[in-house]
């Protein structure tokens, strides 16, 4: 068989590797229209050091990502993380980030004091007493917190945590979609407090409360999974191989792929599309009409990652900074990587990353004033004695991030019934089911799955 992969990110990597562990005789070809592999996994060299400009980060209590770094041979690379305290920044000083949360949502009002003023704990610790929690259907995750525990709760906690993993706004994402576990809770608990306890607790039980880390990363950086899928799975890649149209053939697919100018066609017994959700809209317009809406219907946020090396020196700022939209600054989230990861060596290696949806015109400026400004932004939040990096590089993630935005569950389980309609194609990536690198692996494995 030959099976066409379009696009060369994780996910499409990922489903070439295991594809060939699956089936090793078959031909797999990936098509990227990009000059690169990786898509949001990225690399470089600062201060001496691999460090990741895309994800620096996967969480190892979700096995893909941690299984397929073992199962190329690179275990002896995986890092836990040094420290996780991290701290918000708010307009009254910095505040550690209270323990049991939900992804900000919390499960008590004992641990926000001091956080919250002391009418938002009084708001928090009266939810109790409200009726209990009735859905009808999906609903925005700020909605319903302000609703229920007011407006700090949001502002202060959960808009900088979402805003962190999808770059988005806490009223407009979806509860259904970022944040399952809460939302399974709701209807059996009554309240969001009761949920959030529960959800947490049901999460300690199902890891039987491990005591392995959170998070890990790879010594030579995330960004060194991509070659190493390649050379493993024995991929054709082919860079700069855009795919301009899909149709149905006795027993395949035809692709037309190249410059559009010159067009060629490949052909394929089996199509795995990872190509972001407009793209794949257009791509599967003749083949599948009927998932072309609910693609169309998911929008990307931009942002950007700038990675600083400052002159070694001390900083109390634990894994990092949490930067909510309240307090009006440019920067959005800080960590600390040479405090959070220990093979990072002695140096002061910051990472920091701006832009959130509908907000992209933060990052419309040309890179040395972007950097520029960033710098300074992170300088003063750190409180540098020595303000000067010695190193820069600036990361643009245009349209990077897709939006689970209200509906997204229904939109996601209209694509994949359609697809599933069609034999030898499948859909897989970012867009649908989590954002993050395990999610990822974990969507790919689920498109061979379909497809074999």
């Amino acid at each position: 068989m030959r099976i066409a992969i379009v696009g060369a990110g994780i996910t499409g990597l990922a489903a070439a590797y295991e594809w060939r562990r699956r089936r090793p005789d078959d031909e797999i070809v990936v098509l990227e229209a990009g000059d690169r592999i990786g898509g949001k996994l990225r690399r470089i060299r600062l201060a001496g050091h691999w460090y990741d400009t895309g994800p620096e980060a996967m969480l190892a209590r979700v096995p893909e990502a941690v299984r397929l770094v073992e199962q190329l041979g690179l275990a002896d690379q995986l890092v836990a993380p040094a420290t996780t305290q991290a701290s918000v920044v708010l307009p009254d000083g910095r505040h550690p980030l209270p323990a049991g949360t939900v992804l900000g949502v919390p499960a008590s009002a004992d641990d926000l004091e001091g956080f919250l003023s002391p009418d938002g704990v009084a708001r928090v610790r009266a939810e109790s007493d409200l009726p209990p929690v009735t859905l009808e259907g999906d609903v925005g995750v700020g909605v319903l917190l302000r609703e229920r525990l007011g407006d700090e709760v949001v502002d202060r906690l959960v808009e900088p945590l979402l805003g962190g993993v999808y770059a988005g706004r806490a009223d407009e994402l979806s509860l259904a979609a970022t944040m399952p576990a809460l939302a399974g809770q709701l209807p059996r608990a009554g309240s969001v407090l009761a949920a959030a306890a529960a959800a947490r607790d049901a999460g300690a039980r199902s890891r039987g409360d491990a005591d392995g880390p959170v998070f890990v990363t790879v010594s030579d950086g995330i960004g060194a999974l991509p070659e190493a899928l390649v050379a493993a799975a024995r991929a054709d890649v082919r860079l700069g191989n855009p795919v301009h149209g899909l149709r149905r053939i006795e027993g395949g697919f035809e692709l037309s792929i190249g410059p559009a100018a010159r067009p060629e066609t490949l052909t394929a017994d089996a199509v795995l599309v990872t190509a972001p959700a407009q793209k794949s809209a257009r791509l599967l317009s003749a083949v599948v009409p009927e998932a072309v809406e609910p693609l169309s219907a998911i929008p990307y946020a931009s942002m950007a990652v700038v990675a600083m090396a400052f002159p070694p020196q001390q900083v109390a700022a634990g894994s990092g900074l949490l930067v909510p939209p309240v307090t009006g600054r440019l920067v959005k989230g800080v960590t600390v990587s040479s405090a959070k990861w220990p093979h990072l060596g002695e140096g002061l290696l910051v990472r920091a990353s701006v832009g959130r949806f509908r907000d992209e015109a933060q990052l419309q400026r040309d890179d040395d004033d972007l950097t520029a400004a960033v710098v300074a932004d992170v300088a003063d939040l750190l409180q540098l004695d020595r303000p000067e990096p010695v190193q820069t590089a600036l990361q643009r993630w245009g349209g990077g991030l897709p939006q689970y935005q209200v509906g997204h569950p229904a939109r996601v389980a209209a694509i994949r019934a359609a697809v599933a309609e069609v034999p030898g194609l499948a859909i897989a990536g970012a867009a649908f089911e989590g954002v993050g690198v395990p999610a990822c692996i974990s969507d790919a494995h689920r498109a061979v799955d379909a497809l074999l």
